[in-house]
């Protein structure tokens, strides 16, 4: 039961970093987009995310509000990476493929060079830190899965009902699904298709951005070239499998963690089980899934990965 409990409770922690990504992603397919460079953005902000507090706040007694502005750091820088990666995409109607995989090297290259130019190695921070739930952490097996986590748990499962609501039940995300769906149909109604293509990717940048954060505030309470570790990558898989809708890709990033704490849990069990068997557990978990999903060919976006131009009818 313990090792049940501790494999729960972890899996909910580290599913929240691609939580948060691909709901992002999700927002910018909804509009017509997919952004490959989710990775370049999370690495980015992973890395300014520790950066503040490393280099102002020590630990000491006011490192949360350098914590904070961290996460605000991170979740603005990936807003304007968002923005950048829409010049190409929307304005120049860039190859979305090549140019995200393009803002995917350029996000990598960028923090890599600037981690071994102010911090030059491993270093640690504090991170973040939150006290148990009085009262409902003691419940038993609910309490250290549900009631001891991170804020930022909270704050990422809270994004589900929010992107639902904001998608579903408001004027912005009937606007961003047509654009997503029928964008001529969307302009000859006096929608602005490019406009609402940037904010949505400016929301999925953000997004990444924080989840980059969180991984090194909250997770690793670090930053390493491999801290991301395909994680953007997944994120995108993630929407795919989770049809475009928060919920089930809630559920995706929950499984995908779930075989990742599992592979983990394995290794410092000793079983006797190929190391590298375990390592790549989750990753085939994925490709299994969306290899006989049939669903996510009729379900997407259908103007998905399309350039928008008014001037020229297709």
């Amino acid at each position: 039961m313990n090792y049940l409990v501790t494999i729960l409770t972890l899996a909910i922690a580290s599913s929240v970093s691609l939580l948060l990504a691909s709901l992002g992603e999700m927002i910018n397919q909804r509009s017509g987009v997919f952004n490959l460079g989710c990775e370049g953005i999370m690495a980015v902000g992973a890395f300014l995310g520790m950066l503040v507090p490393y280099l102002v706040g020590k630990g000491g007694p006011t490192s949360g509000i350098y914590n904070v502005l961290g996460l605000l750091l991170a979740t603005g820088i990936g807003a304007l990476l968002g923005l950048f990666f829409a010049i190409f995409v929307v304005t120049f109607r860039a190859p979305q493929g090549i140019a995200g995989i393009g803002l995917e090297m350029f996000g990598l290259g960028v923090a890599g060079t600037l981690f071994r130019h102010f911090i030059g190695g491993t270093q640690s921070v504090p991170g973040i830190t939150t006290p148990p739930i009085p009262l409902l952490s003691k419940i038993p097996v609910l309490g250290p899965v549900l009631f001891s986590q991170n804020i930022l748990v909270y704050v990422a499962y809270l994004c589900v009902p929010l992107s639902w609501y904001l998608l579903f039940k408001t004027p912005w995300g009937l606007k961003a699904r047509a654009c997503g769906t029928t964008p001529r149909a969307a302009d000859s109604i006096g929608i602005n298709v490019n406009r609402m293509r940037y904010q949505a990717l400016a929301i999925g940048g953000a997004m990444a951005g924080l989840a980059g954060a969180y991984l090194s505030l909250c997770q690793a309470k670090m930053f390493s070239d491999s801290l991301i570790s395909g994680r953007g990558f997944i994120a995108v898989a993630l929407v795919y499998f989770g049809h475009w809708k928060p919920v089930k890709i809630m559920w995706g990033a929950l499984l995908f963690s779930l075989a990742q704490t599992f592979q983990n849990v394995i290794q410092s069990l000793g079983i006797n089980f190929p190391y590298e068997f375990a390592v790549m557990l989750p990753y085939v978990l994925v490709i299994l899934v969306l290899a006989f999903d049939r669903e996510s060919q009729r379900l997407g976006p259908t103007a998905l990965g399309a350039p928008f131009n008014r001037e020229i009818r297709t």
